[in-house]
């Protein structure tokens, strides 16, 4: 009986370009975890995703290519939507663009919020902006004017009167709160960074561009000659996905719906949400956003966990220069979906940076699946089905393994190490090799039937429960495992093929 409610969010990624190897880990990773909530059978699971559609970035890319920029934002959705399936994404994942009339409401309404607690205020500044990020920079940020994130490209220069957001007002509040939550952001180490920035002082931020400048962006309350700062609105989005505000009088009165009026309640104010992002986005999802709620007087998030990033040979970062890029639609095309699924979630650290070349995928790849995982499962089923009848797997012992998976493999997946959780998996791949070499049934049951069927026996459950825990992290890999022990078959094909 599900009686717990599980919220996952990713970050929204730009639609200016198609998704990263970096996009793949965390939508995949964020995935699992979703696939594994809704596998306890105690969770009703709500996972979000979605578009960032707004900023420079998106308006300068739509007007380089001469598309009208709401055809640009529309057409870029619909191919989010499709490389999504090359992730293995579930179809029940919940999407949110940043340009839906919803959220465009929530965002006001939300601003409005803030304003009137007294977190507001309008200036004039000058400030040195790194477009790639859509965040303003500080000096020690930068080398020879550029974005150490983005080299190549010269920070612009902002001179304007904006909004701000009195993000100075929140230090001690946040670090409070941090004291409050021992396990807020994990991994320990990222926490701790986000502890000493948020100690060494706050500046309060501009969360908002001259619409003259840029006219792509969601209208500043009363003041329409302002646009939101791209991350400002953006970061709404993980509650704006959840219908809020709920019963707002002043919504209601404009006639504004955002869905089901529970679903903020149930998986924000009483569930446990939980957001997935990398390395670079830990301030935003740490600190900003959390000061924000904090200023709208909402509960703030449950957990941040955070991703290393994914580089080239070395450490390096990838590059399209340096010519290290490795595209995941590439992978796939070649390897299948859960090929990919199985390196990034295996053979990519849990949160540290890893390196993503097609040599060491290959070798992952032979290794660990065509080799490991399925060797074994052709090993077993085509014991199975020479030896054993289908109707062998209709008895309990099948059925009642759908019950509970392995502490230990759930205990890794609660901590978000998922890394640990498929060692888990490949240390019961290989146990179970090990155990056909040393039993050898096939010989046993020449000479005792009986004690031979029942070794077979025995190994095709072990298989079943391996398959079991493949389902969130290989869901294919899992379904098609599941549905040859069933049916007592070997596989016609091997289920991963060798690549020389």
């Amino acid at each position: 009986m599900k009686t717990k409610s599980f919220y996952i969010t990713t970050t929204l990624p730009y639609v200016n370009a198609p998704l990263h190897m970096g996009h793949a880990l965390e939508l995949i990773r964020a995935d699992a975890i979703a696939r594994y909530k809704k596998l306890t059978g105690e969770y009703e699971v709500y996972f979000n995703t979605g578009t960032d559609e707004h900023g420079i970035k998106i308006y300068g890319k739509a007007q380089e290519k001469g598309i009208e920029i709401q055809n640009f934002v529309d057409e870029a959705f619909e191919t989010f939507k499709k490389q999504l399936k090359m992730f293995g994404i579930t179809e029940e994942a919940h999407f949110i663009r940043t340009t839906d009339k919803h959220h465009i409401e929530s965002a006001q309404y939300f601003w409005k919020l803030v304003a009137q607690n007294g977190f507001i205020y309008k200036k004039n500044y000058e400030a040195k902006y790194c477009i790639g990020c859509e965040s303003e920079k500080t000096d020690s940020e930068l080398e020879n004017d550029e974005c150490k994130e983005h080299p190549g490209t010269k920070v612009s220069i902002i001179n304007e009167e904006n909004y701000f957001f009195k993000y100075s007002a929140f230090q001690e509040k946040l670090l409070k709160f941090y004291e409050e939550h021992k396990d807020f952001v994990i991994p320990d180490f990222r926490f701790n960074e986000m502890k000493i920035f948020v100690s060494n002082g706050l500046q309060d931020f501009s969360i908002s561009r001259l619409k003259t400048k840029m006219p792509w962006g969601i209208e500043v309350p009363e003041d329409p000659e302002h646009v939101m700062y791209v991350w400002f609105d953006a970061l709404i989005n993980y509650i704006s996905t959840l219908g809020w505000p709920e019963n707002s009088s002043h919504l209601v009165e404009e006639g504004v719906g955002g869905g089901d009026e529970n679903l903020f309640t149930k998986f924000w104010v009483n569930g446990t949400p939980t957001q997935y992002c990398g390395k670079d986005n830990t301030r935003f999802q740490g600190a900003m956003w959390q000061a924000m709620l904090m200023a709208a007087g909402l509960p703030n998030s449950h957990q941040i966990v955070v991703n290393g990033f994914i580089t080239g040979e070395g450490g390096i970062r990838m590059s399209k220069t340096l010519g290290n890029v490795v595209d995941p639609r590439d992978v796939v095309s070649e390897y299948g979906v859960d090929a990919l699924r199985y390196f990034l979630l295996r053979e990519v650290s849990s949160f540290e940076d890893s390196p993503f070349t097609l040599d060491r995928f290959k070798d992952a790849y032979n290794s660990g699946l065509a080799n490991g995982l399925g060797n074994l499962a052709s090993r077993i089923l085509t014991l199975s089905e020479k030896y054993l009848t289908p109707s062998v797997f209709g008895i309990s012992p099948l059925t009642g393994g759908e019950e509970k998976l392995p502490q230990e493999f759930t205990d890794y997946l609660e901590e978000f190490d998922i890394k640990k959780a498929m060692d888990y998996i490949w240390d019961k791949i290989q146990s179970l090799d090990k155990k056909i070499q040393e039993t050898e049934p096939f010989k046993v049951i020449k000479i005792d039937e009986k004690k031979g069927k029942e070794i077979i026996e025995e190994l095709v459950l072990e298989l079943y429960q391996i398959a079991r825990m493949l389902n969130p992290v290989m869901p294919e890999t899992n379904e098609k495992l599941k549905k040859l022990i069933r049916e007592n078959k070997k596989p016609e094909k091997p289920l991963f093929l060798r690549k020389d």
